[in-house]
């Protein structure tokens, strides 16, 4: 996203992406999310058109907002055990 007005902007919102996603209880919601979150912002690094950037941007803050409600509702129904590949 090389538009110099949005930059601060997309960091941010990714940060933001990334941190919410790390607090899934669930190891497989908390590795999907890491990983579609980096493939999002790697497939769109390229774009330069400032609408387009706007309505990705727009997306992800949906995504965040999700992102965000589901850790709630994923620890008021905790599984007691981690996996074992948590351990």
């Amino acid at each position: 996203m090389a538009v110099p007005g949005h930059r601060m902007k997309v960091l941010s919102l990714y940060k933001q992406l990334l941190r919410a996603s790390e607090k899934f209880d669930a190891y497989n919601y908390r590795m999907y999310a890491l990983r579609r979150i980096r493939d999002a912002f790697r497939d769109n690094k390229a774009l330069t058109d400032s609408a387009s950037i706007a309505s990705e941007l727009s997306y992800a803050q949906k995504n965040l907002e999700i992102i965000k409600r589901q850790t709630i509702v994923g620890q008021l129904y905790r599984a007691p055990d981690k996996l074992v590949i948590e351990k």
